[in-house]
């Protein structure tokens, strides 16, 4: 069950829609004055009143819809920007050619920048401009290609003035994205820390304390002592990791920046993406040490763990062949379209000519536990032994096969 935890209450955005909702009330009620303080000089006032009546029944009933980025959606954006468009086209049909002419304003006036501005806050720059240049194109229609220098100014005043604030929103979600990232890193850190401390506290402490006395009994005592030193390598390992689930972020913007914290299950097989990282680190211990990059190795969920299943049979070929006193290096590089795991021991290394007689022999341990599952992956296995310096692995996997 997922649990949200809000880490800070921040939104730029936010504060932009509550700015439109205000903007879009006054510049109603200053539409609408404007026409009371000079109906006497409209040719026909009944058209304006209609208009004006519509105007201020639709900004009233749409307070809601701009009050967020959820309800401001591209329909509502259209339907707003239709009713902008019809004041300033029913504008000759109300008023006067010679105020028209003399740079009189439209019937919704400076209510028409607030439908620019949504578009602009809600798409990005992008947006604004295509929304700037329909009213643009209007203003030029009801001037009859002749456009007064105020119209000019006016119009090229709403397409920067838009795009620009479209523009400062695109920077100020990507800002709040890495803010989020930044938070949800930090976070974990802060967890691993604390783990890390109870751990040290307790476990590792007894672990390193059964280590010590095991080797002074002797014994059975000793062996329970060397096991109980394995594990306290591979904790270690694991602790000091610090493995981060992909970065979750808000989907609302207008939320700000969030940090989710969820109780995570094993993925299904075939379903999802598993940190390979995950897979291979408690293979760490006394005698396996683990190289990982610092950063998730995602992989679809049956490749990861085939991927794993190889590293596995290939540190067992170690345990067999190598010798009790051999050690092992398990090296995970992701190279972006291909993740390549190299396993490397310090053993005797494998005569020439051995895994094919054990291929012949019917032990298929190299053949089908290692190169099988790679072949099956789309992948590769490479061994390059050397009598007396020891033999490695690699494990090729393309990324592209395996998502």
């Amino acid at each position: 069950m997922a649990k949200r935890e809000r880490v800070v209450r921040m939104s730029v955005e936010q504060p932009l829609w509550q700015a439109l909702t205000a903007y879009r009330l006054l510049t109603m009620v200053y539409a609408v004055l404007l026409f009371a303080f000079s109906h006497e000089e409209f040719e026909r006032p009944v058209v304006a009143i209609g208009y004006l009546s519509l105007l201020a029944v639709w900004t009233l009933a749409t307070h809601p819809k701009v009050a967020n980025a959820a309800g401001c959606t591209k329909r509502f954006l259209g339907a707003d920007l239709t009713v902008a468009l019809t004041g300033i086209l029913l504008t000759p049909l109300a008023d006067s050619h010679e105020r028209i002419a003399g740079g009189g304003p439209t019937l919704p006036s400076i209510w028409t920048a607030g439908s620019v501005l949504a578009f602009a806050i809600k798409g990005g720059w992008r947006w604004a401009g295509f929304a700037s240049s329909f009213v643009a194109a209007a203003n030029l229609v009801i001037h009859a290609g002749e456009p007064t220098r105020d119209t000019l100014h006016n119009v090229l005043l709403v397409w920067v003035a838009s795009i620009a604030i479209g523009y400062v929103v695109e920077v100020a979600r990507a800002s709040e994205a890495t803010l989020a990232r930044a938070l949800e890193i930090e976070a974990a850190t802060r967890e691993r820390e604390r783990l890390a401390r109870d751990i040290h506290d307790g476990v590792l402490q007894v672990l390193a304390m059964v280590q010590r006395r095991g080797t002074e009994l002797g014994g059975e005592a000793a062996e329970l002592g060397r096991m109980a030193g394995e594990q306290e390598v591979a904790l270690r390992t694991l602790v000091s990791s610090g493995l981060v689930h992909p970065s979750r972020v808000s989907r609302d913007e207008s939320l700000g920046a969030l940090v989710d914290t969820y109780e995570v299950d094993e993925p299904d097989a075939g379903s999802g993406e598993l940190d390979l990282r995950s897979l291979l680190a408690p293979h760490a211990g006394s005698k396996v040490s683990f190289a990982e990059p610092g950063a998730p190795v995602m992989l679809r969920v049956p490749a990861a763990r085939e991927l794993a299943a190889a590293v596995s049979a290939a540190l067992d070929n170690v345990r067999k062949h190598a010798g009790e006193g051999a050690r092992a290096w398990i090296l995970v590089e992701d190279w972006g379209d291909e993740v390549i795991v190299t396993v490397r021991d310090d053993g005797p290394g494998i005569p020439s000519g051995r895994l094919d007689q054990a291929e012949g022999e019917g032990r298929m341990g190299v053949a089908l536990s290692i190169r099988g599952r790679l072949r099956d992956l789309g992948g590769s296995a490479e061994l390059v032994s050397v009598p007396g310096q020891g033999a490695e692995v690699e494990l090729k996997v393309p990324r592209g096969r395996t998502q």
